[in-house]
């Protein structure tokens, strides 16, 4: 069996280089590319890893609540920030995930709808990220776990380094797929000097963000997270394919995060491409790598409740 796993991911990401990487590298980083990339990647999505059967998804303020099969309501939530350069893909795109997240931790989770570029810009998104864990606070959700892959990753670190620096309680565990780390993607186009990405290259990744992050100063803690400031930041997991750039971004992120002192666990795995726990139909290592950080999420959430700020 271990030869065919093998297989598999190894012919996705050749796909991959062949077909998706030219078609990535090619579209302008414009309204009418941006259009044609929303829609490629919500097709790419919805047949990589639809939506687990018997999940029930309803309208939110700012986003949709989603449950996995016989997922009920509770005092625990999680909240799911999706990613693709802050200018792509929406809760929809990702229910494939966020199902598999609800699924395998056993709560119903809120994928927050942030506002994209090009047309809005540095810090919309954040803010809107921070909107959304404020209003489940609001509801009275105080144990809230974050979920986030890629652009999604990076504005889960963000919110937990802002909440931390305004001493108010941060969510209790985050998971991170593929987290992006530096906006610049110097890091990224480094290591794609060593293995080239299967999906996108480094600088036309760049350009994508640079639709979010133009006019706005890199060197924002916000941005650009250094962490000097923060202590106490909550336990992580963060998971990357050892194909992708940001694996780059992944390890980097896991030094600076252990460095504060946080409990940071870093998975990269060996011949996997960028967030490939939402290819389930094509990726073995899919499903074991939600398995392991729904397990974390879950054995880091704390037992009590913690009181209100």
């Amino acid at each position: 069996m271990r030869p065919q796993n093998g297989l598999r991911p190894a012919l996705a990401a050749a796909l991959t280089t062949a077909f998706v990487r030219p078609i990535a590298n090619a579209i302008p980083a414009n309204r009418a590319g941006i259009r044609f990339s929303r829609a490629f990647i919500a097709t790419s999505l919805w047949l990589a890893s639809p939506p687990l059967k018997g999940s029930r998804v309803e309208a939110g303020v700012h986003g949709e609540w989603v449950r996995g099969p016989d997922v009920e309501d509770g005092d625990s939530v999680v909240l799911y920030i999706h990613g693709s350069g802050y200018a792509l893909c929406s809760a929809r795109t990702h229910r494939g995930l966020t199902t598999r997240v609800s699924a395998g931790t056993g709560l119903p989770v809120f994928a927050c709808e942030y506002r994209l570029a090009p047309r809005h810009r540095f810090p919309n998104a954040a803010d809107d990220v921070r909107a959304a864990y404020d209003r489940l606070v609001g509801q009275g959700y105080r144990r809230i776990l974050v979920v986030g892959d890629s652009a999604g990753g990076h504005l889960a670190v963000d919110l937990a380094a802002q909440l931390i620096r305004e001493r108010k309680d941060p969510p209790a565990a985050l998971a991170l797929f593929s987290p992006l780390f530096d906006v610049t993607f110097s890091m990224a186009a480094e290591r794609e000097r060593m293995r080239r990405d299967p999906m996108i290259s480094a600088a036309a990744a760049a350009k994508l963000v640079g639709l979010y992050t133009v006019d706005a100063d890199l060197a924002s803690t916000r941005l650009r997270f250094a962490f000097d400031d923060v202590k106490g930041f909550p336990p992580t997991i963060i998971q990357a394919g050892g194909l992708e750039m940001l694996a780059a971004d992944a390890i980097e992120l896991a030094r600076a995060l252990r460095r504060t002192g946080a409990d940071c666990e870093l998975d990269v795995v060996p011949g996997q491409m960028h967030v490939f726990q939402a290819l389930t139909r094509f990726i073995p290592e899919a499903a074991p790598a939600m398995e392991r950080a729904c397990r974390f999420l879950t054995e880091n959430l704390p037992a009590t409740l913690r009181k209100a700020s």
